[in-house]
């Protein structure tokens, strides 16, 4: 427990003191973040802040992760999809800033580095820690067997959605790194109970460091944003968690906040492709609530809030289900 305690306040410190210079340097090169037309309005005085803030959050992680940790297959595993995530991501907002151009890198390539990211996934977790291609559903006893396609379809699944959630999910100060925080805090917890995953749980306590660290810049008032390099990051790093303790069904719970907003993402979309009408003022939700005038604290805290329930009830069923 000593260990994993160390590498999260290791990971956290790190984020802390190399913010300053860091941002620093983002200004001076203007990587600031270009903000939507079609956005919030209030969101425009936010044009220049800098960005590509996930940077940070894994140069503060790959320390205390490789310097304290056994280096196993299943956390190495977990560490190069949340690597490969980030450098999508990383290339997402290269692209944007610095080519000038606004969509960044097209969506076909996003998938297919996801598409390879969850093949070598699947390919460790099969192969070198011995998972079997079954699918637990952690309330009651209920299992399914998938076969070798269907679980790697699953895990494909698990990290592109997980990933694109977490990218919908930052769109207000300190919203999506302290979710991240919270869920990653869950995932400490799961992966230290199971007994046997002693790297897992000190690479997910790096993370939630890592987020609390970002925190620390990227609260209200923002003087840096992650991008979309810490929010594909942190967001593989969440689903290759979840396959690697086999728990993503129970990730649609534990990481419930991120459901729910791409959920009304995908609402929103469906109402206005089939109705010609919105259900909300502005998706994703966290935007609807800005649209009525709630402000960017009162929605991060409150969707905190959320998150730390949803992770809460999951991890009490996954307990009780390694109990029976």
């Amino acid at each position: 427990m000593g260990v994993v305690l160390i590498a999260a306040m290791a990971a956290m410190l790190i984020c802390i003191f190399l913010g300053p210079k860091f941002i620093e340097y983002l200004r001076v090169r203007e990587f600031g973040q270009n903000i939507r037309e079609e956005g919030p309005q209030g969101h425009h005085t936010k044009a220049g802040t800098p960005t590509m803030g996930g940077l940070i959050i894994f140069a503060s992680i790959c320390v205390p992760y490789l310097v304290l940790s056994d280096r196993d297959a299943q956390s190495l595993a977990v560490f190069g999809v949340a690597l490969g995530c980030a450098a999508l991501g990383f290339a997402d907002d290269y692209i944007k800033i610095v080519k000038r151009r606004s969509l960044g890198l097209p969506g076909r390539w996003k998938l297919l580095g996801q598409l390879l990211l969850a093949l070598g996934l699947w390919w460790v977790a099969r192969h070198e820690v011995g998972l079997e291609p079954v699918l637990h559903f952690r309330i009651g006893d209920a299992s399914l067997q998938l076969g070798p396609v269907l679980y790697f379809v699953l895990v494909f699944l698990v990290i592109a959605g997980t990933s694109n959630g977490v990218n919908l999910t930052d769109g207000l100060d300190g919203l999506a790194a302290g979710s991240c925080g919270i869920v990653l805090l869950a995932y400490t917890a799961i992966a230290f109970i199971a007994g046997e995953q002693q790297d897992l749980a000190l690479l997910s306590a790096c993370l939630v460091g890592a987020c609390i660290g970002f925190l620390w810049y990227n609260a209200f008032p923002a003087s840096i944003f992650m991008g979309d390099t810490g929010s594909l990051g942190l967001g593989g790093a969440i689903g290759a968690l979840a396959v690697m303790t086999q728990t993503e069904v129970l990730l649609i719970i534990i990481g419930g906040i991120f459901v729910i907003e791409a959920l009304s993402v995908l609402l929103q979309v469906f109402a206005f492709k089939t109705f010609r009408r919105r259900v909300l003022l502005m998706a994703p939700l966290h935007h609807h609530f800005e649209m009525m005038a709630w402000s960017e604290t009162k929605i991060m805290l409150r969707f905190w809030i959320i998150a730390a329930v949803c992770s809460g009830i999951g991890f009490t069923l996954y307990q009780q289900s390694i109990g029976r």
